[in-house]
């Protein structure tokens, strides 16, 4: 039983996956939980004062790289005159020119008890700004959900990508035919096509500013560009890999050039590209935060260009894991939608 599990190229019963994909799961929450904790480090931020009507005076605190040092007026609830605050910024380990914490840095602060520290209003604690604890992602959700938008922003990403997978296919395909099976076409452009893989996309962008300015065509050209790329090179090749024997077949039965191309080469290479689809598709994933991030007017990799920026770095994981998660769907539609345009694929490879 358990020589199977290392056998080269061996393969695992339906149970050992269901067991074997939770266990790897829970490992993997273990090990970013731990990594999370061994990266975080300490910090001083505002203490909590809640609905306290008391008045607090000169309030400090720290945030990234300053000190802010503010004088809050707090008021009563059902007072409706708002609250004035003066906030002035230093940064850290800079004097403060204050009566109290006079002269003290971000180390002394540090080196304080939080009985010293409730007395300026601050308070010590662990932050994990360069590894999000799991538990934090699930909270960070309804917030994404309330105050960001996050199912709107999710919808405007799945269609950016879903056009620019039909302005990809609709370019790629029949470019990728003209050059793989017309010699003159193949020679004037096939290398110039294969070199455009090598193009840095994100480089690219300003270019596609230009020509289609900063909204959401922009975005769209700019992701089937990326996909198109690498798709055109690969229809070549699956023409290329087309047996002799079937075009030696349909010769043989007295067929044209278009009886070849629509019943030989149309089939066996679109049959086999579905896989190369599947797989280039998710480039356009790769490059939405390049994409919204210009005129950003929402979407998923707008939300992560925001978040990064104001190191919201909890909310970015949520959106991320939110493109794994579509990805992964986008994948297993994909495969149903082949297995239903080509079963024989699956009944050579032995699959029901």
């Amino acid at each position: 039983m358990f020589e199977n599990l290392f056998k080269l190229r061996g393969e695992l019963s339906s149970q050992q996956k269901i067991v074997f994909g939770i266990l790897g799961f829970i490992i993997f929450i273990a090990l970013w939980a731990l990594s999370a904790e061994l990266l975080a480090t300490n910090g001083i931020s505002e203490a909590d004062y809640g609905n306290n009507a008391a008045a607090v005076e000169d309030t400090r605190y720290i945030k990234n790289d300053t000190i802010k040092v503010a004088t809050v007026k707090t008021i009563p609830p059902d007072d409706t005159t708002g609250i004035a605050e003066k906030v002035t910024t230093y940064r850290i380990k800079e004097i403060i020119d204050s009566d109290s914490l006079k002269g003290e840095d971000l180390d002394k602060l540090m080196a304080m008890s939080n009985d010293e520290l409730k007395k300026y209003g601050l308070v010590q604690t662990k932050t994990y700004q360069k590894l999000p604890q799991p538990f934090s992602i699930i909270t960070a959700i309804p917030v994404l959900l309330g105050k960001y938008d996050l199912i709107g922003n999710t919808w405007k990403s799945v269609y950016v990508n879903i056009l620019s997978y039909i302005v990809a296919l609709l370019i790629a395909l029949p470019l990728g035919f003209i050059l793989g099976l017309i010699p003159l076409f193949r020679g004037l452009f096939g290398q110039l096509f294969d070199a455009f893989r090598f193009i840095p996309l994100a480089a690219v962008t300003y270019i596609f500013i230009l020509w289609f300015g900063i909204e959401t065509q922009m975005k769209v050209a700019f992701l089937a560009f990326g996909i198109l790329v690498y798709l055109i090179p690969v229809v070549v090749q699956r023409i290329d890999e087309v047996k002799d024997v079937y075009l030696k077949t349909v010769f043989t039965l007295g067929a044209n050039t278009w009886d070849t191309i629509k019943t030989v080469y149309i089939p066996s290479v679109v049959s086999r590209l579905s896989d190369d689809i599947r797989v280039l598709t998710a480039i356009s994933w790769t490059y939405i935060t390049v994409a919204e991030m210009v005129n950003n007017t929402g979407g998923l990799g707008g939300m992560i260009f925001k978040f990064r920026r104001q190191s919201n770095i909890e909310y970015a994981f949520v959106v991320l894991i939110i493109i794994i998660i579509i990805g992964i769907l986008q994948d297993y539609v994909l495969r149903l939608l082949d297995r239903w345009l080509f079963p024989y694929k699956y009944v050579e490879r032995g699959h029901k």
